[in-house]
């Protein structure tokens, strides 16, 4: 009997040693983590599926780059975001807590208030300098996760409200600033690095785009990579490497078509959710853990290897305990997709993974077993309580629930309420939303809008304005509280030159949703676009009491109030923006012409400083900004300086070779103050090839005359 006790024991230690304790991490020798003051490298890919890293799959895409960090790093299986759409699943990853706790659930309409806990608040305060360089407008420093960060690097270029898609800086372009201030700090760091390559549209550099000609997101993953794999180098070069925790992950996954849905912030299946997630801790050789994991756990996790104490606030869990070999506890981990409710009033989704369950509450439920189902093919509701399942996620809300959470925009002071109801836009304190959702507004059921959405975005792009127009009116007609569409229409309208479509279409979209929020801002935007200030004035006034944190809407009031001679109203609209986005190049760039005015009427010496002062500033952040080059130019012109306004006022050409206004003002500068009449004539020449069917009839002949004068 003890020989037989003997041999089973044997048997039991040479299972342990095999699995590397409890089954928990595998592929190290020695299971454990050394912890320590180490730097902290924080890189988030935007949009990365998990299985196009080599290390998760090789059927897709190459990456050694990051292959070889994950070689000797932990690297988990079962990595789960909160939320398929970027500014939320940041939110939580730079907080440790979830959208039921920050209140943000949206890319739109949301900021996070300054009074919520960020990693680099955190670091700072035990004496970290800390870094962040963004790909992209969606984490843009309006949005607040700024805060705490000694360096906030959103300089991608600039953001117009009328374009389609965002905003974004290639990969290199992010990391080149990184790499700067890392090899500047004297001290310890935290530097977080956002890359926003994989997000739609695919796009990749060469050679990129012919070797993954057949799959381009594929190739934005490798051109990512290869970024990476220059960070890494120069780390390693510099000896930073060997000090320095690193975190990799994804903000969330793309459909890619899978269960009908083309890219992400739709449904919340595995495809948008399941994500890559790896730690390299300095002096660990690393595994694979096969344990669920979530974003809110990687601030714990941080302050636990840096012997940092961890908020008690924080809904994460420190992972120093699984990456050492011990057993994780078995949690619930919550996750949502509200987009189309808070966007469309359709049925909210929200639902949890627990062990090898995941629940999915939408009208029509569903339930997977993980253990054999990661891509959820087999719904399995019927066989569950699904009753039992709602009782769960109604705990796990209501235990993660901050009741203190930043509201989102729409709840109104009474004062605010009588303002809006004047105007005829608003009738309520809040947004109305359906108090029942049936299986028509299921997710699923709605998917042939979502899908014809995108199709139209396509069409758009491809040149069809037409046919886009066509399915987004379409839409509209099936869903009319579906309210981006609206503004997509309107953009549309403006871009073929039909002005007053736009501002009509934004009228139809106030009539059939109320008090919408993003809609009445789009309309004052349109309205200033049009030319019609004062009416502009109005509806932004009203506009900023419900977007108080959007530097859009108090941009363009300020440019309203300009246009209606209002000086001081139009500077502390400006300053406003600033203060929510210091950042922001166009509003540097509209002070810079208010002064320029003033210069113009009063030559007063300190509005020209001024000007230049907010033209440079403009031109700084983004030396792309070809109205502030503009600008800049006829300040020096006005100011006497002919050679350097025809220097910038040529850079705006190279800017943008479209934009009419630099062409005339070449010429004139060198035909009336330079003398030099070949140079003015190429100028005018090259406008009259490039822009006569587009000038007015006044125009053309004031052209003409000018050629005329430069031959002579």
């Amino acid at each position: 009997m003890r020989k037989g006790f003997t041999l089973l024991l044997i048997v039991v230690f040479f299972i342990l040693i095999a699995c590397g304790g409890g089954g928990v991490v595998s592929g190290s020798k020695k299971p454990g983590i050394k912890k320590g003051d180490y730097n902290v490298l924080l890189i988030t890919i935007d949009t990365l599926r998990f299985d196009r890293l080599g290390i998760y799959s090789d059927k897709y895409v190459k990456t050694p780059n990051i292959d070889k960090l994950a070689e000797k790093s932990f690297r988990f299986t079962r990595g789960f975001a909160h939320n398929p759409v970027t500014l939320p699943s940041h939110t939580n990853i730079i907080t440790g807590t979830t959208p039921l706790f920050h209140g943000i659930s949206d890319n739109s309409g949301f900021a996070l208030d300054d009074r919520f806990l960020t990693i680099a608040e955190h670091l700072k305060s035990n004496k970290y300098e800390t870094g962040a360089f963004i790909g992209a407008f969606p984490l843009d420093s309006r949005f607040g996760l700024n805060q705490g960060f000694d360096t906030y690097d959103d300089n991608y270029g600039t953001h117009n409200d009328l374009e389609l898609f965002f905003v974004e800086r290639k990969a290199e372009k992010v990391i080149e600033p990184a790499l700067k201030w890392i090899e500047k700090t004297e001290g310890k760091w935290l530097c977080w690095v956002h890359l926003f390559d994989p997000h739609q549209p695919y796009l990749p550099p060469s050679p990129y785009d012919s070797e993954y000609s057949h799959d381009l997101y594929s190739g934005e993953v490798a051109y990512t990579d290869a970024s990476l794999g220059r960070l890494f180098d120069r780390l390693k070069a510099t000896g930073e490497y060997e000090n320095t925790m690193i975190i990799f992950t994804a903000d969330h996954g793309e459909a890619l078509g899978e269960k009908g849905e083309k890219t992400h912030s739709y449904f919340a299946y595995n495809n948008t959710i399941h994500i890559p997630y790896i730690i390299r801790i300095p002096g660990s050789s690393g595994g694979e853990i096969n344990e669920n994991v979530a974003h809110i756990d990687i601030f714990p996790t941080i302050c636990d290897v840096l012997n940092i104490d961890i908020p008690d606030h924080i809904q994460g869990d420190s992972l120093a305990g699984v990456m050492s070999g011990e057993d994780i506890k078995d949690k619930y981990i919550y996750f949502e997709s509200l987009t189309p409710y808070l966007n469309r009033d359709w049925a909210p989704l929200r639902g949890f993974i627990r062990g090898n369950d995941k629940f999915i509450d939408q009208p029509i439920r569903e339930f997977y077993n993980l253990s054999n189902d990661m891509s959820e093919e087999r719904n399995l509701i019927a066989e569950k309580n699904s009753g039992n399942l709602k009782y769960e996620l109604n705990k796990l809300i209501s235990g993660l629930s901050n009741e203190d959470k930043l509201k989102r925009a729409g709840t109104l002071d009474p004062e605010a309420q009588k303002k809006l109801k004047s105007l005829g836009y608003f009738s309520g304190t809040t947004i109305k939303k359906k108090k029942v959702y049936t299986e028509k507004d299921d997710l699923k059921t709605l998917l042939p809008l979502q899908t014809k959405m995108l199709n139209s975005l396509a069409l758009y792009q491809n040149g069809d304005i037409q046919g886009a127009i066509r399915d987004l009116k379409e839409i509209i007609i099936a869903s009319p509280s579906y309210t981006i569409i609206y503004s997509h229409l309107a953009k549309i309208f403006k871009e073929t030159g039909e002005a007053d479509l736009s501002v009509a279409i934004l009228e139809k979209g106030l009539e059939k949703n109320p008090g919408d929020p993003f809609l009445l801002s789009k309309l004052g935007i349109f309205l200033v676009e049009n030319g019609e200030y004062k009416r502009a004035v109005d509806i932004l006034e009203q506009s900023i009491i419900l977007m108080k944190h959007d530097p859009e809407s108090f941009n363009y009031l300020g440019v309203a109030y300009y246009r209606n001679g209002n000086f001081e109203k139009a500077l502390s609209n400006y300053k406003r923006s600033l203060e929510l986005d210091n950042n922001y190049a166009s509003v540097y760039n509209n002070i810079g012409s208010l002064y320029l005015s003033h210069f113009q009427s009063t030559k007063d010496s300190r509005s020209y400083e001024n000007a230049m002062i907010n033209f440079n500033k403009a031109i700084e952040i983004d030396d792309r900004l070809y109205s502030a080059l503009n600008g800049r130019g006829a300040a020096r012109y006005f100011n006497g300086d002919y050679s350097g306004a025809i220097s910038d006022w040529k850079k705006s050409i190279s800017a943008k070779p479209d934009f009419i206004d630099p062409y005339f003002s070449v010429g004139i500068a060198y035909l009336m103050k330079l003398g030099d009449k070949r140079s003015a004539y190429e100028y005018f020449k090259l406008c009259k090839d490039k822009f006569y069917n587009r000038l007015p009839d006044t125009e053309k002949s004031r052209l003409e005359r000018l050629l005329q004068q430069s031959l002579n």
